[in-house]
Formats: structure tokens, C-alpha cells, sequence
């Protein structure tokens, strides 16, 4: 048998194309922003649509194709992108990726029931295939791709004017696990509009806020993009950019640590942090009052490249840059705790779960539309729940917390309902 060479070459910088992905809460302004930015792309925008017609409000203000997906299957959504890459569309919206997933959770439960006896894991073996043709259809796309994506929205109470007011706050995409690593620019919209760049391959915008992103950042990206060699063809027409390498077997919670592993054995070794930086860490997340494992999560998820260490995240093995990346997090970090914690003290306020029945579900005071709205939240919460803490055996308390606010807002309503069928029984 002849043995393999290996050369390497000089790296050079080649013409691309855009994977970026956009989320946030109800109201943030995705499909705005997202049609904004692909106009500053340029060429011809098409937009697969399941948010039922959102995107064609503003075709007076964009000039777009749209193809609105009844049923968001992954077959589906694979099928549509598919066909807007034979008609040759410069820019593809896909507005929303979030649908997709949660049909693909669905799937997941029935053929539980159906074939496993009710085990969801043992289901994931026909649901992680599934996802993972999604991502491969999207990274195929011959243009460039903006992705939209819902985050699990929560309920704060803020202090406006000396009163005190609901808040929408978004949490983490509604999307499989790993999805992050498939782009190369991640925008969180919030509820004002403002975007902060969590991953961003260009270099230009990795870190910063950005109010309002619209065409001028479509045409700096494209201007990144473009400077560069031609790309040599793929046989099969697929442009996979930092593909990362997947368990076959596993669930989509699988997928990020086998992304850390690869990455890890591939870069050279960066310089550690001193002691003496490590134990200043430290004394600043422990005075942020932040809990070192989500530090551990976060770092893990979002920083894989510039991590140095093994599969886990130990703070004492980080590399300098990446100890200077959670310095600057540090402010952030805290800010979406304490967002956090008055979220949960919101899941159980009686009003605030009231006016968010109200505000998602279009709740007009009758008491079994309101049992049937805690029926479906007390649902999504225990599946929600069972992925946290299904991931290889360890929990996920961003998750957790999470499904367990989910659980006591459907509690508070399932009480509220009874309350009230007993009033109209009466």
C-alpha cells in the first residue's frame, strides 16, 4: 500500500460567501434586518417564508421573491432551498429556521410514541440525520444565506419612569444545539433593535453593537467577502464553511463537544494565562456574582477556536486571548443573570404571566382557552427540561432554569384558569 503525502501551502484568503444568522425576541426586528442587510449583499433576494407572510409587509420597502412554506418540514424547508439555488438568487432569506425545528421536535415525540416506547433519545437517531441534511442544504446554497431564528422569549419586570413594567427578554435561539458553529457572523437582536455580534469571522465587528444593522453593514460584509481568490468548485456544488465534525449516533446536544475536541487536537498551543491572571478571573466572575460553569458553557460554545485546553474547559488552562474575550463579556454576563433571576420572579407574578398570555397567544379571558395555553407552556417545558439534561449526562443550567420558569408560569395559569371556570360555572 502507497504511503499518503502531505504538502502544505501558503494560505491564501478566497472569495466567499455569507452564512449569518440573526436572532432574537418577538419584536426585535429579524425579517426587517435580515432584508436590510441582504439589500446591502446585492443581487436577487429570495425569501422562504413561515412566519405566514411576515416578509411580503415590507416588499415596498425591498424588492424580493418570496415562497411561503405552509409546512415547515425539514424536507420542506431542504426542497426550497434547493430550488432557489437552480434559480440562481444572489441572496436567500430563511425567515424562519426555528420552524423547522420545533416540527422537527414534534417529529421526534411521535416517533417516540410510535416506535420507542416513549424514548426520546433512542428517536434521536432518526431526528439527528434529519437536522443534519438541513444544515447541509443550507451550507450548499451557491449565494449567500441570512437565517433567522426565534429566541425563547421571557418576561421581565423593569423600572420605567418610577413604575414598574413587563419586558420582553430573549433568550437562546429555538434551535438544535451546535447550530452556531454552521455560520460565520451571529447577530442577537434586541427588543430596541440593537444587535451585539456574537461570532463574527470577518474580525471587523466581533464583540460590538450595532444599532440598527441594515444596508451599509450588507455592503461591508460584501466588500469582505468578495476580496479574495475564487473559490475552486465543489463537486457538489457545496460551500461548507468550518464544518465541524459530528457523533453519527448522537443527538444534536452531541454535536458542540465533538466541535471542541476536533478543534482543540488541530491548533497549536496559545500562550496560557499566569496564575496571577487566573486568580484575577476569577475575583471578577465570582464579584459579578456569575456561575463558573455557565462561564465554562459560554466559553465552550462561542470560543471554541481560541480555547487551549481538552475536551472540558478548566479557567486555569485558558489561553490569554481567550481570558481577555471573558474580561469584556464580564459586564454583559452579569446584566442577562440579573435578567434572568427577574424573569423568574415574573414567571410567577400572576399579571405578568397574564399579560403574556395576552401578548403570545391571544388569550381574551376565557378560562379554557387559558387551561388549554398552560397545557401546551406546561408541555413545552418538561420537553424542554428533558433535552437540558440529557446532554451526555450533564445539565445545562442556562436550559434548566429556563424549562423550570416555563413550568411555573403554566402552573400559575393552570390556577388562574380553574379560578376562573369556577367563577363562570358559578
Amino acid at each position: 500500500m502507497s504511503k499518503q503525502s502531505f504538502a502544505f501551502s501558503p494560505a491564501t484568503k478566497a472569495a466567499a460567501k455569507l452564512r449569518a444568522a440573526i436572532f432574537g425576541p418577538s419584536g426585535a426586528g429579524k425579517t426587517f434586518s435580515a432584508l436590510r442587510i441582504a439589500a446591502g449583499l446585492g443581487g436577487r433576494i429570495a425569501v422562504i417564508d413561515t412566519e405566514r407572510g411576515s416578509a411580503s409587509k415590507y416588499a415596498d420597502r425591498f424588492a424580493f421573491d418570496v415562497l411561503n412554506l405552509g409546512a415547515p418540514t425539514i424536507d420542506n424547508y431542504r426542497a426550497a432551498i434547493e430550488a432557489a439555488g437552480r434559480a440562481g438568487y444572489a441572496v436567500l432569506i430563511i425567515d424562519s429556521l426555528s420552524h423547522g425545528w420545533q416540527e422537527l421536535l414534534a417529529e421526534i415525540d411521535r416517533l417516540a410514541s410510535a416506535k420507542y416506547k416513549g424514548n426520546t433519545w433512542s428517536a434521536w437517531s432518526e431526528g439527528t440525520p434529519k437536522q443534519r441534511a438541513l444544515v447541509d442544504a443550507i451550507l450548499s446554497f451557491p449565494g449567500h444565506v441570512l437565517a433567522t431564528m426565534r429566541s425563547k422569549t421571557e418576561w421581565s419586570i423593569e423600572n420605567r419612569n418610577g413604575k414598574s413594567a413587563p419586558v420582553r427578554v430573549g433568550l437562546a435561539p429555538e434551535q438544535g444545539k451546535g447550530i452556531e458553529y454552521e455560520f460565520d457572523l451571529l447577530l442577537e437582536l434586541s427588543q430596541d433593535h440593537i444587535a451585539q455580534v456574537i461570532k463574527d469571522r470577518t474580525g471587523r465587528f466581533q464583540d460590538k453593537t450595532l444599532d440598527k444593522p441594515g444596508e451599509a453593514f450588507g455592503a461591508e460584509l460584501a466588500a469582505w467577502l468578495s476580496d479574495g481568490d475564487q473559490p475552486p468548485a465543489d463537486p457538489r456544488g457545496a460551500q461548507r464553511p468550518d464544518r465541524r465534525a459530528e457523533s453519527p449516533s448522537s443527538a444534536p446536544s452531541g454535536a458542540p463537544q465533538s466541535a471542541r475536541q476536533s478543534e482543540a487536537s488541530d491548533s497549536d498551543p496559545a500562550e496560557r494565562i499566569t496564575e496571577a491572571q487566573h486568580r484575577r478571573l476569577e475575583a471578577l466572575l465570582k464579584k459579578a456574582g456569575l456561575d463558573r460553569e455557565r462561564v465554562k458553557a459560554a466559553v465552550a460554545r462561542w470560543k471554541p477556536d481560541i480555547y487551549t485546553g481538552a475536551a472540558a474547559v478548566h479557567l486555569d488552562e485558558l489561553s490569554l486571548e481567550c481570558a481577555e474575550w471573558i474580561e469584556r463579556q464580564i459586564p454583559g454576563w452579569k446584566k442577562a443573570v440579573e435578567r434572568e433571576r427577574t424573569a423568574e420572579l415574573a414567571a410567577a407574578d400572576l399579571n405578568t404571566a397574564l399579560q403574556w398570555a395576552r401578548d403570545t397567544h391571544g388569550w381574551d379571558g376565557n378560562a379554557a382557552q387559558l387551561a388549554q395555553i398552560a397545557a401546551d407552556l406546561d408541555k413545552q417545558g418538561q420537553a424542554a427540561k428533558r433535552y437540558a439534561e440529557a446532554r451526555d449526562g450533564r445539565l445545562d443550567p442556562y436550559e434548566v432554569r429556563a424549562a423550570r420558569a416555563q413550568l411555573r408560569r403554566a402552573e400559575v395559569l393552570r390556577r388562574h384558569a380553574n379560578s376562573l371556570s369556577s367563577v363562570e360555572a358559578a
